[in-house]
This record gives structure tokens, sequence and C-alpha cells, in this order.
């Protein structure tokens, strides 16, 4: 697999992983374009044996483990270990992507505006875990994903972009979980890219973003044919 090109005076960006990183290998794919506004520097995992850092060499991207296990309970110091391989790497921007812990509202702070996480649901519904099946329980029409940047709250940070999918009859968790990753896929390495460039930032605790907005809605299931504002009617009965 060739490697990626490494231009200069691009920001240097670290993916923060603990398994297999599927986002990870869209995020590869997306940072060959030689337009690709980051160089991806640098792949780090609390897991030796996570799959994503052989995706990482594949690709010639530089690697780093700082095992979270043999800190304990000690935070403070897995992040200060982790933060000396950043340092060391040249990092000005992290992208989370399945990285399994909670961050310290210290690390989080140094990294305000220049953190980003994906998160597979249309924050602020279903923060957490399991939010497929969490969307099929709820009955909801619409789920998708969400890319924020990341703030000491879990899963609550200001919302950079969104994608939604239709939750189908008859989906369950395996079906629904496949249609959002796909939009993650596409997402994410353009959320990324924004970010790199300063197109979206942070200001006032909202992002600012200089980026094309949809042109339309999404409904599910679909009125079909959608009624003309003069039929609708205009007083309730």
């Amino acid at each position: 697999m060739a490697e990626l090109t490494r231009p200069a005076g691009k920001p240097r960006v670290a993916v923060l992983i603990s398994g297999r990183g599927s986002n990870l290998g869209a995020l590869i794919a997306a940072a060959r374009d030689p337009a690709y506004p980051a160089e991806l520097a640098l792949v780090l995992s609390n897991r030796a044996d996570a799959a994503g850092l052989e995706r990482a060499r594949e690709a010639g991207i530089g690697t780093a483990v700082v095992e979270s296990r043999p800190f304990g309970r000690d935070r403070a110091g897995f992040e200060a270990a982790m933060g000396a391989r950043l340092a060391e790497a040249g990092i000005g921007l992290i992208a989370l992507a399945g990285f399994m812990r909670v961050l310290t509202e210290g690390f989080v702070t140094a990294w305000s505006g220049r953190m980003l996480n994906i998160h597979p649901s249309l924050l602020p519904a279903f923060p957490g875990l399991d939010t497929h099946a969490r969307a099929i329980a709820a009955g909801v029409r619409l789920h998708g994903c969400t890319v924020h940047f990341v703030t000491p709250g879990v899963d609550e940070g200001p919302i950079i972009a969104q994608s939604a999918v239709p939750v189908l009859p008859g989906d369950d968790e395996t079906a629904l979980a496949a249609r959002v990753l796909a939009q993650e896929h596409r997402l994410y390495p353009a959320a990324l890219a924004w970010a790199a460039s300063g197109r979206a930032r942070l200001e006032g605790g909202r992002v600012v973003l200089e980026a094309p907005m949809a042109g339309g809605a999404f409904a599910n299931p679909l009125p079909c044919p959608l009624p003309s504002a003069a039929a609708l009617p205009t007083e309730m009965p």
C-alpha cells in the first residue's frame, strides 16, 4: 500500500483509537488526496492489540501505544503519558475514533477547539452507548451520526455536522448500525477537513461553520405526494 504524502504546512492530526478503527480507514482514504487540508501524523491507542494500529502502519502513518491499564485509576498520569507522545509528534488536532476512554476536564480543556469526536446518533439524542438499539426501542423515524468538538461532558460538545438516515420497518441493530456507519465514513473526513482549514471553529461555545448547507428536508416516512402549502388548512377545526 502506498504511503501518504507528507505535505508541509498542514495541521498534524492524531487519531485516537481503542479498536479496529473503522472511521480511521475513512480518514486515511480522505487524507490521500493532496488537497486534503490535514496530515494524519499519528495513530495512538490505549490498547496494544487495537487492530487499527496495523491499518495505520500499512498506510505509513506513525503509531504509538500508551496502555491505560497499568495506570489503573490514575487518569491524569495516563493522559500525561499520552500528551507527551502527542507533543513529540507535533500534533495540532485530535480526532477520536472509537477511543474508549473518558478524558479528564484538564486534558479536554487543554485541547479545546482542537479535538473532535464522532458519535453514532443525532445528538443530543442518545448519548453514550448502544445508540442503535435505543433508537429502535424509542421508535424514532430518523437516526444518524454527529461530529462535535469535545468538551468535558460526555457527548455534549458543540456540534459541527450531522448526517441522518431513516429507521426502516424491520430494522435491527445491525442493519441500522451499518446504515449509520456509511454516513460516518462520509461525515468525519469532511468535518475534520473543516476544522483543519479553520472553516469550523469554536466561538463563544458554539461552532462557526463555513461550509455548504443542506437546501432541503428529510422526512421519514415520506408524505407522497407532499401537500402544497395552499392545500393545508389555515385554521384548526
